[in-house]
């Protein structure tokens, strides 16, 4: 097997974490990022670097990239993993909230990746995968700013693809659909911190109930079909442009091209 340096953005837990593990077990040279450090520790045990590193934070993005550059000498994979969803109406939330979320979900991720394509370029090879998500091709009430981040990372790895062709570095996007992490959680402590009160008050109450009862009755893909889905990308000689994985992945995305606005809007209005 061949095997490659691999940089890992929110590795602390949940889909990065668990793919790291996987990684590492393959043999590959793996460099697992996040603010949480104290979370990697079974990482390190492993046979992994972790290292700390805020995606909003340029000189920690920097010195990530001289380290791992000083001591492999080259990047052969990046992972854009880093992000979160922020939930809540649009009259709710404040825009300094909104410009987080984009600086974590895509101007951390433009950051890194331009920090990082030099060392590809130069190496005429390399893999940059970036998370976007199945909403990345759909919406949902309350994730107006979630839904625009990832969007935008769409957009955002299309024409990065195509810049990148002739230097031979491929540019993936991932597009997981339900996976059970921590992502959940943290929608609902946001939806309920800007949304539980007010005008949107029953409209947040709904898609609570309907997030908590699809967690608690264990609807969701585990984590491990991320880690199999990152594994075959980094095997790849010339992996696909998009990877839709997980569950309502496919069918959702499908329903949005194909059904037209009106009737997706009722249902997904349904699932509320």
């Amino acid at each position: 097997m061949n095997k490659k340096v691999i940089l890992i953005t929110g590795a602390s837990s949940g889909m990065g974490k668990e793919t790291a593990q996987a990684l590492i077990q393959q043999g590959h040279t793996v460099y697992a990022v996040a603010r949480r450090i104290d979370q990697m520790e079974d990482l390190k045990k492993l046979g992994g670097y972790p290292i700390q590193m805020d995606v909003t934070q340029e000189k920690e993005i920097q010195n990530v990239v001289d380290t791992i550059i000083q001591k492999e000498g080259k990047i052969d994979v990046l992972w854009n993993n880093a992000g979160y969803g922020l939930y809540g109406a649009v009259e709710d939330i404040p825009v300094d909230e909104a410009r987080s979320q984009f600086e974590v979900n895509l101007f951390g991720l433009a950051s890194i990746t331009q920090k990082v394509i030099p060392f590809m370029r130069q190496a005429k090879s390399g893999t940059i995968i970036n998370t976007s998500s199945m909403g990345g091709k759909m919406y949902t009430p309350m994730g107006a700013w979630y839904h625009a981040s990832k969007h935008a990372v769409e957009g955002f790895s299309d024409c990065l693809r195509l810049e990148l062709k002739e230097f031979n570095i491929h540019v993936v996007v991932l597009e997981p659909g339900i996976i059970v992490t921590e992502f959940g959680d943290v929608m609902l402590q946001n939806i309920s911190r800007y949304s539980s009160k007010g005008a949107y008050s029953t409209l947040t109450q709904k898609l609570i109930a309907a997030t908590k009862k699809m967690y608690d009755s264990g609807q969701g893909s585990k984590a491990a079909i991320i880690a199999n889905t990152v594994s075959k990308i980094v095997a790849a000689e010339k992996p696909k442009t998009r990877y839709r994985v997980g569950l309502w992945a496919k069918p959702m995305v499908w329903m949005r091209v194909y059904l037209g606005d009106k009737i997706f809007d009722k249902i997904v209005m349904s699932q509320v």
